[in-house]
């Protein structure tokens, strides 16, 4: 565990291009988070509720509102929006490229906030946070993508997890945002709201005008001057460098190696070892949302007041803080610890303390002071533990584990995965929470479910997640090819050269990696015998 946030000795070139690149693209999370935030004020607000009630009146306070299948409508339409946006990221960031992906995924997106800025009945809403979330969706699955492919091996778990961050301060900023326009009696109390996300686009539009393509995306499209010329800029070094000329040398001969077992179709993503990755990374994020972190940002505010607490959006904008505070930590660990071990330890502790969560509001009740503030306090550990564990790690996780011919595919899927579990909890959650005809009222009696699920999460890590801390994207692909069990991972050192075993010369269809390997160091030492009989020999 050793392992420090620090560029190795020796290291030739800057890290500097690709670790900024890394962050500004990181800053799509912004979008993500502020979209996903802002609905939970938005449906806390009085005048939007009123404004949008078709008739229901709300038995509690005498008020017109929205239904509870409204609500569900509404809050679980952006997710079936991202998840297919998340399945059409692949086709467009293998056809135009992750940058252009990007800016594709961003002018979706502004159609979908126009929409809603406008909406003043249900039906225009709804269309807009579809179409909001279909860009969503392609943002969600393109970005981890374009920064696993371009940051330094030895700090993209700390990379890919400023996803994570970026979404948590969008969530914070929806917070504040949704608190300051709460008691406004217009439409401004909602369109203001909605409106800000302009800026978050204009500033993701913008900057993907000066963005490099992925290296590994030329080599991919054969294009290996221009990945040379990418992977110049992103490294700070000339193209005849040879450190350079070597790390261009390892993508191209590893996925020569990949074409050469066979060009893969998404059929092809559910065979065999690629299969083993892909289950992988579609447990994993739907694991993350069935741990019910958004829950609380999708209908905390909700919960909260129905469950007479005071002061529900201070509520909300207290656990976003934490939410964004306690991602650094986590920033730090993904590269200190390594994925496996802190997928673990926030799983036990996410766990314990939905129990705990449970058993308080089942037992003492929301309905006094002792029981509210307990039950408070431990959603903000629970909020701890996924903020610097699950939240990030599973971003970079599924942005790493998957070879570079179906890296777009079945990353595409995986996202997708987690946006189909977070549609199936944004309509279930409030026929499982709310009172009244047709509903299971559960109230505090739902964090038993989540509780449940991150008791699941522990023994799915101990199984399914194989530790890549410090390996190339390469290298993992070595890594799942030797290793057949998660738990024998941590261990796993690297062996392989694929521009050696390119240079096998046989049908590498028929050959295991490690045979592969084999024949490429029996040849070498073969070669290198018959250079010595050679030199003995003048």
């Amino acid at each position: 565990m050793g392992i420090m946030l620090k560029k190795p000795e020796g290291a030739a070139g800057s890290a500097l291009p690709a670790i900024l690149v890394g962050l500004f693209v990181a800053f799509g999370g912004v979008l993500y988070g502020y979209d996903t935030g802002t609905i939970g004020g938005i449906l806390g607000m009085h005048h939007w509720r009123q404004l949008f009630s078709t008739g229901y009146v709300n038995p509690t306070d005498n008020f017109p509102d929205v239904t509870s299948a409204q609500t569900s409508l509404i809050v679980s339409i952006l997710s079936a929006g991202t998840f297919f946006g998340a399945l059409t990221a692949a086709p467009a960031a293998d056809l135009l490229g992750r940058r252009l992906g990007l800016v594709a995924s961003n002018v979706v997106f502004c159609v979908g906030v126009i929409l809603q800025t406008a909406a003043t009945a249900i039906p225009t809403f709804v269309a807009g946070r579809f179409f909001a979330g279909y860009g969503v969706g392609m943002i969600s699955a393109t970005i981890p993508l374009y920064q696993s492919e371009t940051a330094p091996k030895w700090i993209r778990g700390a990379i890919v997890g400023c996803y994570q961050l970026a979404i948590t301060i969008g969530i914070l900023l929806a917070a504040i945002v949704d608190n300051s326009t709460k008691n406004r009696t217009d439409t401004g109390s909602y369109r203001i709201p909605i409106a800000v996300q302009f800026a978050w686009a204009i500033v993701m539009f913008v900057g993907c005008i000066w963005l490099p393509e992925t290296p590994r995306w030329f080599v991919k499209k054969g294009r290996p001057e221009k990945a040379a010329h990418s992977l110049s800029r992103l490294r700070r070094l000339d193209v005849d460098h040879p450190a350079l000329v070597e790390e261009l040398a390892e993508i191209t001969a590893n996925h020569e190696y990949e074409l050469s077992l066979g060009k893969a179709t998404y059929i092809d993503c559910f065979k065999g070892n690629l299969g083993k990755r892909l289950a992988t990374g579609c447990l994993l994020q739907a694991l993350q949302q069935l741990t019910g972190v958004n829950f609380i940002f999708y209908y905390g505010t909700s919960f909260f007041q129905n469950a007479g607490f005071k002061n529900a959006f201070i509520i909300s904008m207290i656990t976003s803080s934490i939410n964004v505070a306690s991602t650094f930590p986590g920033l730090y660990l993904v590269e200190k610890w390594g994925r496996r071990n802190l997928l673990l330890f926030g799983a036990i502790g996410m766990a314990v303390c939905q129990f705990i969560v449970a058993i308080t509001g089942t037992v003492a009740g929301t309905d006094n002071a002792s029981a509210q503030n307990a039950l408070v306090a431990f959603v903000c550990i629970y909020i701890f533990f996924f903020a610097c564990s699950w939240g990030p790690v599973a971003w970079v996780v599924t942005g790493e584990i998957f070879p570079l011919k179906v890296r777009a595919k079945s990353l595409s899927m995986t996202t997708a995965s987690n946006w189909l579990l977070n549609f199936a909890i944004g309509y279930a959650t409030p026929y499982m929470v709310n009172s009244g005809p047709g509903n299971a009222n559960m109230g505090a009696k739902v964090f038993f479910v989540w509780g449940g699920c991150c008791f699941i999460c522990i023994f799915f890590v101990w199984a399914m997640i194989y530790e890549t801390k410090g390996l190339s994207l390469e290298q993992v692909d070595e890594l799942y090819a030797k290793v057949d069990k998660a738990w024998k991972s941590a261990g796993f050192v690297p062996t392989v050269s694929f521009q050696d075993v390119r240079d096998v010369g046989h049908d590498t269809r028929r050959m295991s990696l490690t045979d592969a390997e084999n024949e490429a160091t029996r040849k070498r030492s073969a070669q290198y015998n018959e250079n010595t009989f050679e030199k003995h020999a003048v």
